[in-house]
């Protein structure tokens, strides 16, 4: 995973200790409990995510991986887990500014390497350049040095970076997440017996309400850090 989602995945001090947490880790942690193995977490830019489960480096990728037509060519993918619409963050100052597709031409607009947010600029703002960078974190220093106007992330990782950064905000401008919303786990394929039980746990965690609960104590626990 890339711990740079939260609250899906993310770094912080734990007993003095810098720990991955967030709700994806407890997915993954229910997980390796339904299959009585030891939770092993591999931090990497996301851009690596998918690429280490293709070599084999990875058996199991979970970081906010949303589910494309593209991805299942070569993954396999559970059920649907959490469903995340793309907004774009900007300066306060901007929201003005920014009030449309249009209002983006000729603009600057930086999405995560590797991520379907790359394509959701390329499709729905052509007339904008696509910046991409590795890091979420550098995503936001860029924005808020100027060298990007706009940042495009999925909404709660999005609320997370402007709660910590009051000089940020939403745009209003809706973008099209019907393509793109629904994050799943994803592993190899021809793998029926570990997919039968992945989609167990996924289907205790969402119809339980237990993973939308993970989500709010994630997203509780680091804006308030």
């Amino acid at each position: 995973m890339n711990p740079e989602f939260a609250p899906f995945e993310y770094k912080t001090l734990v007993n003095g200790k810098d720990t991955i947490v967030g709700s994806d880790v407890k997915l993954a942690q229910a997980i390796a409990d339904e299959l009585g193995v030891k939770l092993e977490l591999s931090p990497m830019s996301f851009d690596n995510v998918l690429s280490s489960l293709q070599t084999g480096k990875a058996d199991i990728a979970i970081s906010g991986i949303s589910v494309t037509e593209e991805r299942k060519k070569t993954f396999d993918f559970s059920d649907p887990y959490y469903k995340a619409n793309n907004v774009l963050i900007i300066k306060n100052e901007q929201l003005n500014t920014f009030s449309s597709i249009k209002s983006l031409a000729g603009k600057t607009i930086a999405a995560q390497k590797g991520s379907v947010q790359e394509s959701v600029i390329k499709d729905q703002i052509p007339d904008a350049t696509l910046i991409s960078l590795t890091s979420n974190g550098n995503m936001i220093t860029e924005l808020q040095a100027g060298t990007v106007d706009a940042v495009i992330l999925e909404k709660p990782i999005a609320e997370g970076y402007i709660k910590n950064n009051p000089g940020l905000t939403l745009a209003k401008i809706e973008l099209d997440s019907s393509d793109t919303d629904s994050y799943a786990v994803a592993f190899s394929k021809n793998n029926d017996i570990l997919k039968k039980k992945i989609n167990k746990v996924v289907k205790e965690l969402v119809t339980s309400g237990k993973y939308a609960t993970y989500v709010q104590e994630a997203y509780e626990s680091n804006t308030s850090e």
